[in-house]
């Protein structure tokens, strides 16, 4: 269970990190941070989210649907 909130929070921080890349985007604030470092952490959250799943299937945390065939 804790896995799971885990990717949960993974997922939130994405899309926050997505729509603050959005609005530095849009404001063209020289003072602000650029636009790559939150559309770098995004990439970063994604690569964490996804070893944590794998490593969620191979320990059995994590238990994916069957095979339809």
């Amino acid at each position: 269970m804790l896995i799971k909130i885990m990717i949960i929070g993974l997922l939130m921080l994405m899309v926050y990190n997505l729509f603050k890349a959005l609005f530095t985007m849009n404001k063209n604030d020289p003072d602000q941070p650029p636009m790559t470092k939150f559309i770098g952490r995004r990439v970063i959250t994604s690569v964490v989210i996804i070893l944590l799943l794998l490593v969620g299937i191979f320990t059995g945390l994590i238990t994916p649907n069957p095979r339809p065939y």
